[in-house]
């Protein structure tokens, strides 16, 4: 479906109107939340609590004529510290919250926020040119005595020099801007518009200009800025007393929302729907861009002319700066899973196969980036020790993107050789994949092991690859399997082992190198860096990927060895009654060299036979039981009495006949 333009500018506008809130988070992220331990430091801030608190430094001379005034005095300013400290933390808090309000408020409610805060902005916009413009008025003034306002210079046309050496230029264009500032509230303030008001809040932005070139007093001029800003200031005010009762409403009508959303679908189709209502992949993604160009342009701008300025340097600031805080961390995250969505696209396109909403690489990609930061605790680290981790957790995250390319490929080598397809290219583009599979964890594996020592970090690195390329050689392997019964012109019963053989190698090196993966988190855990996120990630690991996979894989081998056993206990059907019969196996319907007889004198592939005792007991062609589990001895002595060592052939064709009918109906 197409996008018109109004649409796209309507999401562009949406998606850079929920960007400064993430802007305003990360600088309050970046905010210690304490003082450091250093006596210096200390002494620094208890000098300046002392300096401006008379009061506190009254007390200090008190308790230094006691009996122990260093500790006193020194009480004294850890309380004041401490309660600095809790005051940061709750006003940063507290901020982060009004961010998060305003970042998920609907659009049309996030542009009134912004006309209000343009408004206010405007007046301290105002107010500071103001006072710029009247500071040069009476500096211009003092410097000439004799001179009581700008306006007899004007009358005299002594315009040369109240324009060269005066504050005439700045004169005008503090009129200039303070017409456009005043235009500016007066079309987007939120309080009703009398007109007499629209009037006198133009007068009240122009005041300061106007007053300042004519004969009043220093002290007057001195304040008419702060004057100036009363009505705008009071207009403000209103607004919130005005709209008061509409902000209460609109915050419980989101609250109701909310509750009856969460009751009627739950809580994992709201965060679904308000990640897609905020839009907030595209969101974090330009947060970060402007983010990184903010910092591109303050490093150009501060040592383009060093000597030692190198885009390398820059590239590697950009990457400690941008995993500094959760937010930027968030961002980064975001661009990685763009990236790897393309990387994805890119291996799809070369395979020919669908796109897959259901298996999306970015969104895996992105968790495993960001699991991987929050448990290695990327935004604590100094700066060497965050470019170091950073690159081993990106060295991590390719071979996990190299694991979703294998889970792409394989199910298309699988199909390729199973449906005899003929289209040559599309087997030498998944070959080629898997070629790729190969040799670039090898030649990263080499690389790695001839510039760094051994490590728990590498020990991982190397686990993962040895991984991929053992999955990548059974997928060939199965392919090849497949491929060459394909093109045999009779059955292969011993395919079905060969490719349970090889199977059972993979699941058997991936569920042994599972196990050294969790022994190596716990020595990280124990001796390295623990933490409550690791902990956690450790036991989902153990119990996915190790309790879960071993018990599947038992499962798996019970099932089999059952169903063997089942079919070992069946006789076999000599050359003799296959001649006679001439039949077809009725579950895969190849010609039969082999087959095993049961209890209601069927004729089927043992191997096929075996599948289908997988699912169920009974046969396929009449469903009756085929195997009882009773005592061996029973069994033998029934087996011996009831069933006959060659069934008439007669009563093999009367049933085939009846399968026949049975198909047919």
């Amino acid at each position: 479906m197409e996008i018109t333009m109004r649409e796209w500018v309507m999401n562009f506008a949406d998606v850079i109107m929920r960007v400064p809130p993430l802007f305003v988070i990360d600088e309050l992220l970046r905010i210690s939340p304490g003082f450091s331990g250093d006596n210096s430091e200390m002494e620094k801030i208890s000098d300046n609590f002392t300096m401006m608190n008379v009061s506190d430094s009254f007390i200090g001379v008190i308790a230094s004529a006691s009996s122990e005034p260093f500790l006193q005095h020194l009480s004294l300013n850890s309380y004041q510290i401490y309660f600095m400290t809790a005051f940061k933390v709750i006003a940063c808090c507290l901020g982060c919250i009004a961010s998060l309000c305003m970042f998920m408020h609907f659009t049309k409610h996030l542009v009134i926020v912004y006309l209000y805060l343009i408004s206010v902005g405007v007046i301290f916009i105002s107010y500071w040119s103001n006072v710029s413009t009247i500071k040069a008025i009476i500096a211009y003034l003092n410097a000439h005595e004799g001179l009581t306002c700008i306006l007899e210079d004007v009358l005299s046309l002594n315009l040369k020099e109240l324009l060269q050496y005066g504050p005439g230029l700045l004169v005008i264009q503090n009129y200039i801007l303070q017409c456009l500032l005043s235009g500016i509230f007066c079309y987007i303030h939120l309080a009703p518009r009398h007109p007499l008001i629209q009037k006198l809040i133009v007068i009240s932005f122009m005041a300061p200009s106007i007053l300042g070139i004519h004969p009043l007093s220093t002290f007057i001029l001195h304040h008419t800025p702060v004057l100036a800003t009363l009505l705008p200031l009071g207009v403000c005010k209103f607004i919130i007393w005005y709209h008061g009762m509409s902000i209460l409403k609109t915050i419980y009508m989101g609250y109701q929302h909310v509750r009856n959303f969460i009751r009627n679908y739950g809580l994992s189709a709201l965060a679904e729907s308000e990640w897609n209502r905020l839009n907030v992949p595209c969101v974090l993604r330009t947060f970060w861009l402007l983010r990184v160009l903010e910092q591109v342009i303050q490093i150009m701008g501060n040592h383009y002319q060093e000597d030692t300025f190198t885009y390398y340097l820059m590239l590697r600031t950009l990457l400690v700066n941008g995993c500094e805080t959760l937010t930027s961390l968030l961002g980064m995250t975001s661009i990685i899973s763009l990236i790897c969505h393309y990387i994805g696209t890119f291996f799809r396109w070369v395979l020919l196969t669908a796109d897959e909403d259901d298996k999306n690489m970015g969104t895996v990609s992105a968790i495993l980036f960001y699991i991987l930061a929050l448990q290695t605790g990327l935004t604590s680290l100094d700066r060497e020790k965050r470019l170091l981790r950073l690159y081993r957790n990106f060295c991590l995250l390719f071979t996990a993107i190299l694991h979703f390319v294998h889970n792409t490929v394989n199910p298309l080598l699988m199909s390729l050789s199973a449906s005899h397809n003929p289209a040559l290219h599309r087997h030498l583009r998944a070959l080629a994949v898997c070629t790729f599979l190969i040799f670039f964890p090898t030649s990263l594996l080499i690389f790695l092991w001839s510039h760094f020592t051994i490590s728990t970090w590498m020990l991982a690195v190397s686990v993962f690859s040895i991984e991929v390329i053992v999955k990548v050689i059974v997928s060939l392997s199965i392919y090849f399997l497949f491929l060459f019964d394909a093109y045999r012109s009779i059955f292969w019963e011993q395919l079905d082992d060969c490719v349970y053989i090889i199977r059972s190698f993979g699941n058997t090196v991936e569920f042994a190198f599972g196990v050294i993966l969790f022994f190596n988190g716990l020595w990280i855990l124990i001796f390295e860096s623990g933490g409550a996120i690791r902990a956690v990630m450790m036991c989902i690991h153990a119990y996915f990927n190790i309790y879960c996979e071993a018990t599947a894989g038992w499962n798996i081998f019970m099932k089999r060895r059952a169903a063997v056993n089942k079919i070992n206990s069946l006789p076999e059907a000599n050359a003799e009654q296959l001649r006679r019969l001439n039949d077809v196996c009725a579950i895969c319907y190849q010609e039969m060299q082999s087959a095993k007889i049961t209890k209601c004198s069927h004729f089927f592939h043992g191997v096929c036979l075996r599948k289908w005792l997988y699912v169920q007991d009974r046969c396929p062609l009449c469903h009756d039981i085929l195997y009882k589990v009773e005592n061996k001895n029973k069994t033998d002595t029934r087996q011996e009495e009831n069933e006959p060592e060659n069934p008439p052939v007669e009563e093999i064709q009367e049933n085939n006949s009846r399968r026949g009918n049975r198909e047919l109906d």
